[in-house]
């Protein structure tokens, strides 16, 4: 969507399918603007301009006197709506074929399509949602787990927008007492001190600090945790991989380098979404197709958030994993000793934070590894329901240019600068934080935000 060369006009009547494609009982599609009314008089059997707000109405659409479907119309009328314009809801039959047939009938009465996330930019417009709030209804839609599910209703009932605007009058109040030291130097007014004013913004950078250290915990509900199985070969990371996945996901061979590409899958553990990726085994490969298997192993590896070193424990430490030991950050890698059916001695033993053993076949220490894997994750534990976490990275970037802003103004009045110099570090502060509940955002930032939205919300 590009609100820069093809403008939003305030107003203008859109219409677009706000279910998602497919068969179904039913399918709904949004008419929301000036002309909401006339366009749904036009194709609706019933008179919709005598409808009270808050309504539903059975009838039919129509277009040159040919009936199209049997529909329920819902009339929202102006602020009462989701996006503060008249807004009417036509629930038709679901099926591709029909949901769109009704919707090429709005368009031909005078609706124009919808870009994507426009009904949201309209609330947003209308003052029926701050910026953050917007972009939480598309995480709400988009949330693949439980966590993101919580977070994405946190910040839509406005808990994030809240705490910003705590900041942004605390920030406001602290810009007075600067002015008034600057207009008012020999009045003998009891303002607050330097040390009172450093304090409130040390303390306000604190807060804003914490609020930032979320994104950690708010980054992995948003987008699930990459999981890297390597290894040597035949040391049984697709037995492992199946294993976690409780299905023949990967080919199984006692013949060594089985693997040649990367296979992955999703899983789901405990309210945690993981991307588990199996590759090719490491070793010194001769064959042209297993060295770009093992290069492609080694670049997963390094982008993964987390790292599944399996070893086998019939054959204890070899070599190859050795050398594999001295390039993993171990504070991001579960060492797994596999194949424990096998063997009963003592395993070797490893400086390293996080090892265990299982049997992938008999899938044997699996509830020991989702433990594990839960613990590596969480760094203090999930997430509560009553935090506020950010998942945005935007909103991460905004609130750490404002705390930039802020030390800045502390380091200024420690250095005996006049508060009129610091203005400028203040304002800076304020704009970042405008940025995230959009009381400060250009046109082009709303475009990228808004672009990324489903049609039809």
């Amino acid at each position: 969507m590009d609100f820069i060369h093809d403008p939003y006009q305030p107003g203008e009547t859109i219409a677009a399918i706000a279910t998602p494609p497919g068969e179904g009982g039913v399918a709904i599609i949004r008419i929301s603007g000036e002309k909401a009314l006339d366009i749904a008089d036009k194709v609706f059997s019933g008179s919709v301009h005598s409808y009270q707000t808050h309504t539903a109405h059975f009838g039919h659409i129509h277009e040159n006197g040919k009936h199209v479907d049997d529909v329920l119309l819902l009339v929202m009328l102006g602020k009462r709506s989701f996006t503060g314009e008249d807004t009417v809801e036509v629930h038709c039959h679901g099926g591709r074929l029909i949901t769109r047939r009704v919707l090429d009938v709005i368009l031909h009465a005078g609706a124009r399509a919808a870009r994507p996330g426009e009904f949201s930019f309209k609330a947003f417009i209308n003052g029926k949602l701050d910026l953050a709030q917007a972009e939480a209804i598309q995480e709400l839609i988009c949330a693949k787990n439980e966590h993101a599910l919580d977070a994405a209703e946190e910040q839509l009932q406005g808990k994030l927008s809240i705490k910003i605007s705590l900041f942004q009058q605390k920030i406001t109040h602290i810009a007075a007492i600067l002015e008034a030291w600057v207009d008012f130097p020999e009045e003998g007014l009891e303002f607050a001190t330097l040390e009172e004013v450093c304090g409130e913004l040390q303390e306000m950078c604190s807060e804003m600090q914490k609020l930032v250290d979320t994104f950690h915990d708010g980054k992995i509900v948003h987008d699930g945790v990459s999981l890297c199985l390597i290894g040597r070969p035949n040391v049984g990371k697709s037995s492992l991989l199946n294993a976690l996945l409780d299905k023949e996901r990967a080919i199984v061979s006692p013949q060594p380098g089985t693997t040649r590409d990367i296979v992955e899958d999703n899983l789901r553990l405990n309210g945690l979404n993981l991307r588990v990726i199996d590759t090719a085994g490491i070793r010194e490969a001769v064959e042209a197709i297993e060295q770009e298997g093992v290069r492609r192993t080694h670049s997963e590896m390094t982008k993964a958030d987390l790292i599944l070193l399996v070893l086998d424990i019939t054959e204890g430490l070899h070599h190859d994993d050795r050398q594999l030991l001295q390039k993993l950050p171990l504070n991001k890698t579960i060492i797994t000793w596999n194949k424990q059916d096998l063997h009963h001695t003592e395993i070797p033993q490893l400086d390293a934070p996080h090892i265990l053993t299982l049997s992938a076949k008999e899938k044997v220490g699996l509830e020991n590894l989702h433990a594990k894997i839960q613990d590596v994750v969480w760094e203090h534990g999930p997430p509560s329901r009553e935090e506020i976490i950010i998942t945005n990275a935007r909103h991460k970037e905004a609130l750490c240019n404002a705390i930039c802003a802020a030390n800045k103004v502390i380091e200024g009045l420690h250095a005996d600068l006049s508060p009129e110099f610091l203005a400028m570090d203040m304002r800076q502060c304020l704009n970042e934080l405008g940025k995230v509940i959009g009381t400060n955002i250009t046109e082009d930032i709303l475009s990228a935000i808004f672009s990324t939205f489903c049609v039809g919300k």
